[in-house]
């Protein structure tokens, strides 16, 4: 933070009370680090306006500051003027005016931005909306429900549950969507969705080849020499299969 405070928010030292929360505001909505993700500058540009506004929006702090009693930082300094304490009680006093800052909303610097990038006006009631963001989840999906379909339920952090239909056949990292699971839109707009990645968990047996589902079946000897029937398992259900006489291994 520079050591003028004033200069941060672009101000000189007859800025009043509006003109410093006007001021904060403006910066605020341009270069808050959630507007501009990833920029080192306008976070910066931020961080020293906030500190600040943090500062100035105190009369009495603003005062001290003025004096001379304290830095940009509101750390203390020696004390040049040792009539301050007199002086902050007098009605000349310009920062004793009743001019406050507790009705200031940091939330209305996103309203605000929001209703700029819609292009809306403040008369009336809320003219602006925003989708809220997608909610991003992995989700491990046992191989059989993979194959066959099925429901899965996931605990969310602020412990709400969201069940999830698993479709059949869904493959290794696939994504599912569920519309209007995600966070709440702003202003009247729709939620996002919910986009849960499955990562399909290996099978003892069965192994997926494409659209085609694998079964490694032991036979005898006997069985392999003489044409004989097993029964082999599927997703279904067991099965009677008749293999081929004289069939060799890994056919």
């Amino acid at each position: 933070m520079p050591d003028d405070p004033y200069a941060s928010l672009g101000l000189t030292r007859t800025a009043s009370a509006d003109d410093i929360k006007k001021a904060y505001r403006k910066i605020a909505k341009t270069s808050h680090p959630d507007l501009n993700p990833g920029d080192a500058a306008a976070e910066a540009r931020f961080k020293s306006a906030a500190a600040a506004f943090d500062l100035l929006k105190n009369p009495e702090k603003r005062a001290r500051f003025d004096a001379g009693e304290i830095d940009a930082t509101g750390a203390e300094k020696q004390p040049e003027r040792q009539y301050y304490r007199d002086y902050a009680e007098t009605a000349q006093n310009p920062y004793r005016r009743g001019e406050r800052f507790d009705d200031f909303d940091a939330s209305d610097i996103f309203a605000d931005f929001i209703r700029q990038q819609g292009g809306g006006q403040r008369s009336g009631g809320p003219d602006f909306s925003a989708r809220g963001q997608d909610a991003r989840y992995a989700l491990d999906v046992p191989f059989l429900d993979a194959a066959n379909g099925g429901a899965k339920r996931i605990t969310l952090p602020d412990g709400s549950n969201l069940d999830v239909k698993i479709p059949r056949g869904i493959a290794d990292g696939q994504t599912i969507r569920l519309r209007g699971k995600g966070g709440a839109g702003f202003g009247g707009g729709p939620s996002g969705d919910a986009l849960i990645t499955v990562t399909i968990q290996p099978h003892p047996h069965f192994r997926r080849d494409g659209n085609d589902m694998i079964l490694t079946l032991p036979i005898t000897l006997d069985e392999a020499i003489l044409c004989g029937k097993v029964t082999a398992p599927t997703f279904d259900g067991k099965v009677a299969l008749t293999f081929p006489k004289g069939a060799s291994n890994g056919q």
